[in-house]
């Protein structure tokens, strides 16, 4: 049997989310999107309640059949960990997984979320406004690291942002990982962060704090990649294996090392990009960082990391330092300062843009064009 597939567009959260609890009851099925798809089938199959568009960031974007199954068996596994239903804060957009999260979550829980206007830019200063409309016993939202990055920042200096984030009983932060000394450094103030893992393909976060959901099964691959089972998947899955490396900690928690596209391999000694990406984000005066692989005839592979940092006249990375800390792979990289991490609507960086603009300057030196600096 087939069903109606309705397009829902994003500018009224409300209707989106009325509609959302229709496909929940298997009334139809729908695709939140910010414009019209002409190339999607008008009907699909009785058992998908949700279309997701996936991210995208390093390849091109698919759709992600969901049924209500397993988006209502995600929600009720994330209440079961977090310790409870609760209200929600909605700072993430309906078009990928993790704001539909956020509203299937409250359906389930049957309270009524705060709906910040995601198409604005996020702000500090706006979060902490909405979180303070809250009225719910227990208090939840979704985020991404680059908004928990902004939360930090202001919430060092403006106590009223702090004592927002304290009054959250989770603050779940995912898509990617976050530089762990903003988390260790909100975590000592009071603040408690969830860090998540998932995809669309699990129907969001499946495995917190490096513990599985209930429910939820995690394995290794023989190349270390990770894979993930159990009833959150989307149609057609039994099992998702995905495209990061991980490994078990001896607490027997899940530790992500990062993409396989986000390791390389320099004169036979591996490097997680995202180690890189830590120890940048530690420096005092950096805001933001971005590191991408590059080949190196000679070497193997290295990086370019793009860094913003807090002024002009600041301290910049020493590479000498880098050399250090990373050894042979950090010899041929490159360091570029820039003004701002360009990023998807998820807040994940735009890694294809970066990609390209490098390769552009790259051969652009290589015809003369621009000097070297």
């Amino acid at each position: 049997m087939a069903k109606p597939l309705k397009q829902i567009g994003t500018a009224d959260p409300v209707a989106a989310l009325l509609a959302l609890g229709e496909a929940l009851e298997g009334r139809l099925a729908i695709h939140f999107c910010d414009q019209e798809h002409t190339d999607l089938p008008e009907t699909v199959e009785d058992d998908v309640a949700l279309l997701v568009e996936s991210s995208g960031s390093t390849g091109v974007p698919k759709m992600i059949p969901l049924s209500a199954k397993a988006l209502q068996a995600s929600a009720k596994a994330s209440e079961a960990s977090l310790g409870g239903p609760g209200q929600w804060l909605l700072c993430l957009p309906i078009t990928f997984i993790a704001g539909i999260q956020v509203l299937v979550r409250s359906l389930l829980a049957d309270t009524q979320p705060v709906l910040t206007n995601t198409a604005m830019p996020f702000t500090a200063e706006g979060f902490a406004r909405s979180a303070s409309l809250m009225t719910g016993e227990r208090r939840y939202t979704s985020i991404v690291p680059a908004q928990l990055q902004r939360l930090a920042n202001a919430a060092s200096s403006d106590d009223f942002v702090l004592e927002q984030l304290r009054n959250f009983d989770a603050i779940l932060v995912g898509g990617q990982a976050p530089n762990m000394n903003t988390v260790a450094m909100l975590v000592g103030l009071g603040v408690k962060i969830v860090i998540t893992y998932g995809s669309t393909e699990t129907a969001g976060g499946c495995v917190y704090n490096g513990v599985a959901l209930n429910g939820v099964g995690i394995g290794l691959l023989e190349d270390g990649r990770i894979v993930i089972s159990g009833p959150t998947l989307a149609n057609g899955l039994s099992e998702w294996e995905s495209n990061d490396l991980g490994n078990f900690n001896e607490q027997g928690r899940l530790v992500i090392l990062g993409r396989t596209d986000r390791v390389i391999n320099s004169g036979g000694v591996k490097l997680s990009l995202d180690w890189v990406d830590q120890w940048v984000a530690a420096h005092p005066q950096v805001k933001d960082v971005v590191t991408l692989a590059l080949t190196n005839p000679e070497f193997g592979q290295s990086f370019v990391a793009y860094v913003v940092y807090s002024s002009d006249d600041v301290r910049h990375i020493n590479p000498d330092d880098a050399i250090r800390q990373f050894g042979i792979a950090a010899t041929t990289s490159v360091w570029a300062a820039i003004t701002e991490v360009p990023r998807l609507g998820n807040g994940k960086p735009d890694f294809v843009f970066l990609k390209k603009n490098f390769e552009e300057f790259q051969e652009k030196m290589r015809r003369g064009d621009v000097e070297e600096s």
